[in-house]
């Protein structure tokens, strides 16, 4: 399998086109002298200061200064106790926005996944990374480990590359798991995998032109 690697000029733009171009690609992490990887089935767009669900729609702070800096790299946050969520930063350096991965599926090192996520091997692949908690354990993302983590660095033990596979169908929805700004359609998926997380066909999917 080739990869390129996306460059930072990639995720230099409004989350709402990143979003849906991420669709796809390939998250990958070096594993020891294995990779990991999973293709981007679901992901959603965060808007920052105009969006109340956003974690820079109250200003720039230590936790969330990631996603105000320059687009590429990754924020890692830890939410309900238990589980990390990965995201990456969007547009310049200053102007936060980003997006959240919420599943890929697995392609390469599902044996490790699995000991990774402490759960039976041979179970059913969806428990390994349908949603952002069980993804971020399958891969081995921890804010520790991972946060401020430059994605587009051939140097970094966790990034996001094009392996030249078709674009596939991709539908915009509303949100899911939040309650803020739940109704602003930035959740991309591709349409009819089985890894994507929550409501598989909501009443308000479009299609992405």
């Amino acid at each position: 399998m080739s990869f390129q690697i996306l460059p930072r000029s990639f995720y230099d733009r409004d989350p709402r086109h990143v979003g849906p171009d991420l669709l796809g690609k390939v998250l990958v992490r070096k594993h020891g002298r294995k990779l990991l990887t999973g293709r981007i089935v679901e992901v959603e767009a965060y808007l920052g200061a105009d969006d109340p669900a956003a974690h820079a729609f109250s200003g720039r702070t230590p936790r969330n200064a990631i996603i105000f800096g320059p687009p590429g790299y990754a924020y890692v946050y830890f939410i309900y106790g238990n589980h990390y969520c990965l995201n990456v930063s969007c547009l310049p350096d200053g102007t936060p926005g980003g997006i959240l991965f919420r599943a890929v599926e697995p392609l390469r090192g599902m044996e490790e996944m699995f000991q990774l996520r402490a759960i039976e091997p041979g179970s059913d692949l969806r428990r390994l990374t349908r949603g952002p908690g069980r993804l971020a354990a399958a891969f081995g993302i921890t804010r520790e480990r991972d946060n401020g983590k430059d994605l587009t660095s051939s140097r970094s033990d966790l990034y996001i590359a094009d392996d030249g596979s078709p674009r596939p169908e991709v539908l915009i929805t509303k949100r899911i798991g939040i309650t803020k700004a739940a109704d602003m359609p930035l959740r991309y998926v591709v349409a009819g995998n089985r890894f994507v997380s929550g409501p598989k066909f909501p009443s308000t999917e479009q299609l992405h032109p």
